[in-house]
């Protein structure tokens, strides 16, 4: 009973009567390829197949497939974890690093900026210069960043990510030992230069690469919120130093040990990141290897999510670091404030704007960030006026908190927008220009503020921040998700 079926099955094989199938691809020989299949199908057991003729199948031809164009990414693209490759875990960790000693660099020159323009503790080293002059270590930081913006392509493509972080790190040992050391101003901004070109080669090295692991929103928001821890000791550790006499560039010491690590640390982590992870994961670093400076200049300003980007990033730094750097001096010019003590109000603003990103950026993706972002801006605009306009140290300290922490998850939730927004391929030459136009917003900004302030006062601060919510509102309107990359 039980080989009746088989045997059926073998007569109706034997008879040539089996019936023939429907075709659906369209069969091929190898003297007679189809001409209405796709390239990347040739040659498939599908393409080579043909309908049974006579009982017998013809003989296959060998499995071979070819790709598709995919503008030189996979068909289907795996993102890389935290985990895998194995050495991620330690890249992520070299990134923290990097976003920490980012938050020091950008948050201690608020709660040194009185002592640097007139260094009471130590007349030999007396600067004695104002507002306007004292600005020039942003500008220098700021140039510093746009200058990297244009070559480190290059660098990266070259010498790939582990060397270029090797290069970053020494270049901010140099700076560091140089502020050190109490030279004349001008060679302090000379160092705050190579500050700026050391931070935009690893900042945007590992911008890229946190925001393309999976669940990148969830790690950028980590990375970002180290960024925000250093900026609060950063302001802890330089008031309590000068407090206690010591000359402001001692604080220096610190970046420059982080700093030194750095250069072991994050090129072992970094080094052959080229060969553990396939280019299609972040893209190739390259808008093309062979355009020259000014070609990938010109494709950077004129990709619209780019441009846009880096604008709103210009106005969203200039803020940060106009409050961080201004406040202080605001609330010792018309609130009466003890110079000893509220130069924590600085850490304060730091420390929210931690919280913010450790706490508030799911928030972004859970309710979607455009929506999320122009509901930040309302917010902290209400507190910048509270600022303005409310007479008390108590209450402008707790306001400058606030407004810290509704300011912490926007750049989190604007890298994850970047990410959908831009193609892979310009990643890291687009977030090095966001980055380095970014940073200008946040030279340019408080450079105005202290020019300005010499001629009218720090109240100045507060209408330049308002003017700068509204550019962030507009900018922030033209990134539109209709503009998502395909690639």
């Amino acid at each position: 009973m039980s080989s009746q079926p088989l045997g059926l099955i073998w007569n109706a094989t034997e008879s040539g009567k089996l019936a023939e199938p429907q075709r659906i691809y369209q069969g091929s020989t190898k003297n007679s390829p189809p001409s209405s299949l796709p390239p990347h199908v040739l040659g498939s057991p599908i393409a080579s197949a043909s309908p049974v003729e006579n009982g017998r199948r013809p003989e296959l031809e060998p499995f071979t497939v070819k790709e598709p164009p995919q503008h030189g990414f996979a068909a289907a693209e795996v993102a890389p974890t935290v985990w895998e490759p194995y050495k991620n875990r330690f890249r992520f960790v070299a990134s923290c690093l990097v976003g920490f000693i980012g938050g020091l660099n950008d948050s201690a020159p608020g709660a040194l900026l009185p002592y640097i323009e007139e260094q009471v503790f130590n007349p030999l080293w007396d600067y004695s210069i104002g507002y306007a002059v004292v600005s020039t270590i942003f500008v220098a930081n700021a140039l510093g960043f746009i200058a990297a913006a244009f070559f480190i392509n290059t660098i990266t493509k070259r010498f790939g990510r582990g060397k270029a972080l090797i290069l970053s790190e020494s270049l901010l040992v140099i700076s560091y030992v140089t502020v050190v050391v109490k030279p004349p101003f001008p060679v302090v901004v000379v160092a705050f230069f190579l500050t700026g070109l050391g931070a935009a080669i690893h900042l945007a090295i590992c911008n890229v690469f946190v925001a393309n692991l999976r669940n990148g929103p969830f790690f950028s928001g980590i990375f970002q919120g180290m960024y925000g821890v250093g900026g609060t000791i950063g302001p802890l550790i330089a008031t309590s130093l000068v407090r206690n006499g010591y000359h402001w560039s001692t604080f220096y010491f610190t970046t420059l040990g982080i700093a030194a690590f750095n250069v072991g640390w994050c090129g072992w982590s970094f080094w052959g990141y080229e060969k553990d992870t396939p280019q299609h994961h972040d893209g190739p670093v390259t808008v093309r290897t062979s355009a020259s400076p000014l070609a990938r200049a010109r494709k950077l300003v004129t990709h619209r999510p780019t441009l846009f980007g880096a604008m709103f990033i210009f106005a969203y730094q200039g803020i940060e670091v106009a409050i961080s750097g201004w406040v202080v001096s605001f609330l010792v010019s018309y609130r009466g404030g003890d110079l000893t003590k509220v130069g924590y109000v600085s850490a304060g603003f730091w420390a929210g704007i931690t919280l913010g990103r450790f706490f508030l950026s799911y928030l972004g993706s859970k309710i979607g960030e455009r929506i999320f972002v122009f509901g930040i801006i309302a917010g902290t605009l209400v507190l910048q006026l509270l600022v303005w306009f409310v007479p008390s140290i108590i209450g402008d300290s707790i306001a400058v908190s606030l407004a810290g922490f509704l300011l912490g998850p926007i750049y989190p939730a604007a890298t994850a927008t970047f990410v959908r927004l831009i193609p892979k391929r310009m990643q890291v030459s687009s977030f090095s220009f966001i980055a380095g136009v970014g940073s200008s917003g946040g030279a340019f900004i408080p450079f105005l503020t202290g020019l300005l302030a010499q001629q009218a006062g720090t109240w100045v601060l507060h209408p330049i921040c308002i003017g700068l919510f509204a550019a962030m509102a507009g900018t922030w309107y033209m990134l539109s998700e209709k503009h998502q990359s395909t690639e």
